[in-house]
């Protein structure tokens, strides 16, 4: 299963998570918009951005690359 990537359409905060990904190098990851997902919107909604482990261990934002690394066990 691969990592999650919580995030709302319009995001700016979410487009800087996603450079921050990509300079990481992190692996493929599935992208969730929460918007219109009640659920999610309870869970996430101010927290967002949010990356997801498989194993459900949680990185909120802000984090960077050498975070994303640590996070990821590299």
């Amino acid at each position: 299963m691969p990592l999650t990537l919580y995030q709302r359409d319009d995001c700016h905060l979410c487009d800087l998570a996603l450079a921050v990904l990509a300079e990481a190098r992190a692996p493929e990851f599935e992208s969730v918009f929460i918007d219109g997902e009640d659920e999610l919107e309870a869970r996430y909604g101010v927290r967002v951005p949010v990356l997801r482990r498989p194993d459900g261990a949680e990185l909120d934002w802000p984090f960077d690359a050498p975070g994303v690394a640590r996070f990821l066990g590299d």
